[in-house]
């Protein structure tokens, strides 16, 4: 099956192809396609696909984007992620915001880089995303709800909020995600104790049964640097070894020696903590 592609700039069809060709092959082999055509001089492309049951049809929806992503000024080391099955695809058009006048552009490409990079940083580190910044477009790539804050975070900068009041949206959305997590991390926790709880309550006396069960176990723990309690072991041992068959069932199966003789032990240690 062929499939057209969206088509790159002619300053990207380099990065897409990559020396040797070896970009195009390793999308090639992330997509599960069989060959990526791209002509170099327009930047069209074409993708080939094995028969129907042969590939994943979700990268197939999801190389668009990729492709994408990397003619509009993303490295496709990062651009490859969107195919994972959790990371998507978001472009701001900037002119929506502040019109085709090149300097306008200009000015609000600066304003979300910010000094050395540290906004468009910002952005990346308290949201989980890959941001690009390609002439009047900015790209994103990431999860679900950090995709979200990032990309109104852009719009914010782009219709012209101050710094400060984007750093302090993306401070509350991140608070925002951690108690979230923290509460849907309680519930599951919650839930299972009390799962516990009730069981314990539909069966009379089984809370008792298990503390006291507890208890000797405990109780029944031989301290390996007491050289008494180790030799009074051993000798317990080898009288289980000569009449310890009393302790088996009738209808219990034949047992090799190992695991007779574990399970003398066992009942020999649950003697010594009563």
């Amino acid at each position: 099956m062929r499939q057209s592609l969206p088509r790159v700039p002619q300053d990207r069809i380099a990065v897409l192809i990559g020396a040797k060709g070896v970009t195009r092959r390793e999308l090639e082999t992330a997509a599960g396609c069989k060959s990526l055509q791209i002509d170099s001089t327009s930047g069209d492309i074409e993708v080939t696909w094995p028969e129907a049951g042969e590939y994943d049809p979700v990268k197939a929806l999801k190389l668009p984007d990729v492709i994408k992503a990397v003619g509009r000024g993303m490295a496709p080391n990062r651009a490859i992620q969107l195919l994972q099955d959790d990371w998507f695809f978001e472009m701001v058009d900037l002119k929506e915001h502040v019109g085709k006048r090149s300097s306008q552009q200009r000015r609000i490409r600066a304003r979300i880089i910010g000094s050395e990079g540290k906004i468009r940083k910002m952005i990346e580190q308290h949201t989980g995303t890959e941001i690009s910044i390609y002439k009047s477009t900015v790209v994103l790539v990431g999860e679900g709800s950090g995709l979200i804050s990032a990309r109104h975070a852009i719009e914010m900068l782009a219709s012209g909020s101050e710094h400060g009041t984007v750093i302090k949206y993306l401070e509350k959305e991140r608070r925002k995600t951690r108690m979230e997590a923290r509460s849907l991390d309680y519930i599951v926790t919650k839930d299972v104790s009390e799962d516990s709880e009730d069981f314990a309550d539909l069966v009379p006396g089984l809370a008792e049964v298990s503390q006291r069960r507890n208890r000797r176990l405990k109780a029944a723990q031989v301290d390996p640097e007491d050289a008494e309690e180790v030799s009074e072991i051993f000798k317990r041992l080898a009288i289980f070894r000569e009449e310890g068959f009393g302790y088996l069932p009738r209808d219990a199966p034949e047992l090799v020696e190992e695991d007779l003789e574990r399970f003398l032990l066992g009942c020999l240690i649950d003697e010594w903590g009563r």
